[in-house]
């Protein structure tokens, strides 16, 4: 994932989109409060698309990787 980093320096280390500060959290955050994507980039206008793209998919592949367990 080659737009996405982490660096504990930046955000305690929280995977960002390279090269600013705007982290992979927030993205998830605006897509699932229901704003579009060229809505985020009218807002964060140093993402693009691609950006956008790759945190989606960074989050999903988190979720993929998850070991759940049933709560009985």
């Amino acid at each position: 994932m080659e737009r996405i980093e982490i660096n504990v320096r930046r955000l305690m280390g929280k995977p960002v989109i390279k090269g600013t500060r705007i982290p992979v959290s927030l993205i998830i955050e605006l897509v699932a409060n229901g704003l579009k994507p060229s809505e985020i980039i009218r807002e964060y206008p140093e993402l693009t698309l691609e950006d956008i793209k790759a945190a989606l998919l960074y989050a999903s592949r988190l979720v993929e990787r998850e070991v759940l367990l049933a709560l009985e």
